[in-house]
């Protein structure tokens, strides 16, 4: 049996004397979609922060694809998100001064070379085929967002980390949003998406909830 794409093995961060994650273990294998659940506080983000290598852990590991992440030093952590992790987050963190296309553009730089027809056809697969010379302020909410999500998928990573992708966004948009993690899931991408709604967290195969840093009991999907 192959190894899990992801393995959190007994997690704990500390900020000051603030608990946010308690010895939190799991794994999730390659192609699963896992929707991560509990209320404000409980280490949500926390998770996904460290697993993306935004924050680091206390102590315990988290290993994507057998990588302990926070063993990676700045370049090669800036190496290893470009080429292993999406990120999608409720906030769209574009540059405001760069088109749609060269902000999509900007995740290929990593890998030493880009590739504008490969943007084109991201923005073109999120709806977007016709605003790529748009900056983030000539766009919508849910657009910006789109072109976060085309950002993400431009180097074909093995885990996408979403964390609250469609709170910020209309009935409409947060559809497309949804729509295209369906699509990704159907093509074997591994998604972890951080998400307090039920009818949102139903899509993904399991969920995982979290309480006060610590892990509650998994529930499989209806």
């Amino acid at each position: 049996m192959s190894s899990p794409l992801v393995q959190i093995e007994n997690l704990r961060k500390d900020f000051g004397s603030v608990c946010a994650l308690d010895g939190v273990s799991f794994n999730v294998a390659a192609g699963e979609w896992i929707a991560i659940m509990g209320p404000s506080g409980s280490g949500k983000t926390t998770l996904i922060n460290i697993l993306g290598g935004l924050d680091t852990p206390t102590s315990g590991r988290a290993l994507i694809d057998g990588t302990d992440v926070a063993r990676l030093d700045e370049n090669g952590l800036a190496r290893f998100r470009a080429e292993k992790i999406g990120f999608i987050f409720q906030q769209f963190h574009l540059v405001p001064y760069l088109t749609a296309l060269e902000n999509v553009m900007l995740a290929q730089y990593f890998h030493s070379t880009t590739d504008e027809s490969q943007a084109r056809e991201a923005l073109g697969r999120v709806g977007l085929a016709n605003r790529t010379e748009h900056l983030p302020g000539q766009l919508s909410g849910g657009e910006q967002q789109r072109v976060a999500v085309a950002r993400a998928l431009i180097n074909h990573p093995k885990l996408v980390l979403a964390d609250e992708p469609t709170g910020n966004l209309d009935e409409s948009n947060e559809e497309i949003v949804l729509r295209l993690l369906r699509e990704l899931h159907s093509e074997g991408h591994t998604i972890l998406m951080v998400t307090h709604a039920p009818s949102i967290g139903e899509l993904a195969d399991r969920r995982i909830d979290l309480a006060h840093g610590r892990l509650a009991p998994v529930r499989a999907s209806a």
